[in-house]
């Protein structure tokens, strides 16, 4: 494996876990950061870091790209579109002559509101919101540009993501966790260590395009995760809100959360990517943070 390279264009939580993987298996790892303050960070973890944004281009694409065998996208599309696409695709079609692989991390809004039934990767998209409708658009150039590359795209659709620091721990922890409830509402949601499993078995079988929802196995109210967190660090968990008094003073985009339920199913990524969730409910995910395992 020590000739694979990844690129990634957003050094994100996810990407560093999965460049972290990745790194044990043999592959040299770099991305991009908007701050250069992010940086130390991932040299501290044996990574290279670049700056990049819309209106800062990387310096050097040709060296960038020229050994890159792998590469994933997970910066948000803005509402011009996808930013690596619009400032770097044509680089990367011109220079990334060893791409063996190319991965995009989506969402799974993509698919719109179902009312709390179960959707899979045959479910036809239908993203209400604007921000999921820049999503779509995004899988579709992304898997365009692997057409033109004769590349394999790999889609992975992405729920809620939770992890240290990112959990229903710390927000109780912070006395920011509330127990909102609306009928018939549940989540997925993904520990970022899974995605991280996920995506690495994936560059690991690019012999053709795949569309992947990454989710565990346990939809669930958000107030049950809440209450979860208390029990385990056992505190008193707050008091139940109906969300029809919440939701005039809840933000924009905590709203759009609640304006639609599904339950996503990741049949997929077991059936044929073989993984096994490490964490395939929020329970195990919440023990073994407060454990620091996870």
């Amino acid at each position: 494996m020590s000739g694979n390279r990844l690129f990634v264009f957003g050094f994100g939580d996810s990407a560093m876990r999965l460049a972290d993987n990745a790194a044990t298996r043999g592959y040299r790892c770099a991305g991009t950061v908007r701050t250069a303050d992010k940086a130390p960070a991932i040299l501290a973890r044996g990574h290279d870091a670049v700056h990049f944004e819309r209106t800062a281009p990387l310096s050097d694409p040709a060296n960038v790209f020229a050994g890159a065998t792998h590469l994933l996208s997970s910066i948000p599309p803005d509402p011009d579109g996808d930013p690596a696409l619009a400032v770097h695709g044509p680089d990367i079609e011109r220079h990334a002559r060893e791409l063996r692989w190319i991965g995009y991390f989506s969402t799974t809004g993509v698919y719109g509101d179902h009312g709390g039934a179960w959707v899979d990767e045959d479910t036809p998209p239908a993203p209400a919101s604007e921000r999921a409708q820049r999503r779509l658009l995004a899988e579709q150039r992304w898997q365009a540009l692997g057409g033109r590359l004769g590349v394999p795209v790999h889609i992975f659709r992405l729920p809620g993501i939770y992890g240290p620091g990112r959990s229903a721990l710390d927000q109780v922890r912070a006395g920011s966790a509330r127990r909102i409830v609306k009928p018939g509402q549940v989540f997925s949601r993904i520990h970022v260590d899974d995605i991280a499993t996920t995506v690495l078995t994936s560059m690991e079988r690019p012999e053709r395009a795949g569309l992947y929802n990454v989710a565990d196995d346990e939809p669930a109210p958000q107030a049950d995760v809440v209450a979860y967190a208390c029990t385990l660090l056992e505190v008193e968990p707050p008091p139940l809100i109906d969300f029809a008094e919440m939701e005039s003073s809840l933000s924009p985009m905590a709203r759009s959360f609640y304006a639609e339920s599904r339950r996503v199913r990741n049949a997929r990524i077991k059936q044929e990517l073989g993984v096994t969730l490490s964490y395939p409910t929020y329970r195990e995910g919440l023990r073994a943070i407060l454990a620091g395992g996870g």
